[in-house]
């Protein structure tokens, strides 16, 4: 009997591929991620790994034998779901792999800003000593922090900000019972309250036309001149082109970005040129333990499907009806 094929839209770590071979699986690696070529390589696919790839319905519907896919991550904006939906495809994420690495990330980038690192490295490899005396650095220790989204990511963030640094947390999520909020030690308050009264307001939802545009020039003229956004969610949630206007201007102090809109952005992107910015490629989820991680629970979660098995974070469970 012919082993079941499982197409990957890009390589994965190879701690996944091994996963997928040693439980008697095909593993593919399609040559690209065009349309085109994806389109050809998912005709004879029972289960479907995607990375970053987009997935239109062409896709969708050329996999003759599909059954499952798999989103190497959480975002899953890049699927049509709908299409997968109507042909009974469960679509689903890897929820438990990358929140601990993606939280990180977002202290990290706090600390970065707190502790003025970037300017403060590049200014000490110039022997611009001086720059110790600017007192330009601050502490996080009892600071507001904002966190709009309480998922897992969110409450992580949540938790470690409390233990690490003290700081006080005002929280946002309207899927996510007030009670269980409180609990995590946050107080639960409206996005303009967050806005207000946030030295740091970092962003944990996913890209919804609900979200888009989430955070504009109205929101950020509210925030304080003296605050740091950070976003690790989705480009689109926050309006790129109203929030380098608020870094020129002043009306933030600074910003830590992991994502833009479009992806990759492109060479001219104004972000690149300013001073209060610190960016990173989209890499919060990607440490080697993560990666590991999305790749074997994406591996899991189809091999559950092909096995006659629920899988963990399906996003249309309407499917199984």
């Amino acid at each position: 009997m012919a082993k079941a094929k499982i197409l990957m839209s890009q390589p994965i770590h190879e701690e996944g591929m091994k996963y997928i071979t040693s439980r008697g699986y095909e593993a593919r690696v399609a040559p690209d991620f065009s349309e085109a070529t994806l389109i050809k390589e998912v005709e004879d696919a029972s289960g479907f790994l995607v990375r970053t790839a987009e997935i239109p319905a062409s896709v969708i519907n050329a996999g003759k034998v599909l059954k499952v896919i798999a989103r190497h991550g959480v975002g899953y904006d890049s699927i049509d779901v709908k299409a997968a939906t109507a042909r009974k495809i469960p679509v689903c994420i890897t929820p438990r792999a990358n929140a601990l690495s993606v939280a990180e990330h977002v202290l990290a980038l706090m600390l970065a800003w707190a502790k003025r690192i970037i300017p403060y490295d590049a200014a000490t490899r110039k022997n611009d000593w001086e720059i110790r005396n600017s007192y330009g650095a601050f502490d996080l220790e009892g600071k507001t922090l904002g966190i709009v989204g309480m998922g897992r990511i969110g409450m992580l963030v949540c938790q470690k900000a409390q233990a690490a640094f003290n700081m006080k947390i005002l929280a946002y999520d309207p899927l996510v019972p007030q009670d269980v909020m409180e609990k995590a030690g946050a107080k639960v308050a409206a996005i303009p309250e967050i806005l207000k009264a946030s030295d740091v307001v970092t962003l944990h939802v996913p890209s919804t036309p609900e979200t888009r545009g989430l955070i504009g020039a109205a929101q950020l003229q509210v925030m304080k001149r003296s605050a740091f956004l950070i976003n690790c969610a989705r480009g689109p949630i926050v309006d790129e082109a109203a929030l380098v206007q608020a870094l020129k201007d002043g009306t933030i102090a600074g910003a830590g970005l992991d994502v833009f809109d479009p992806e990759p952005p492109k060479p001219d992107n104004p972000l690149f040129g300013l001073p209060n910015v610190i960016l990173s490629p989209h890499s919060a989820g990607l440490t080697v333990e993560c990666v590991i991680r999305m790749a074997t629970h994406a591996a899991q979660a189809i091999m559950d499907v092909l096995e006659g098995r629920r899988p963990e974070g399906v996003v249309n469970p309407e499917v199984f009806k």
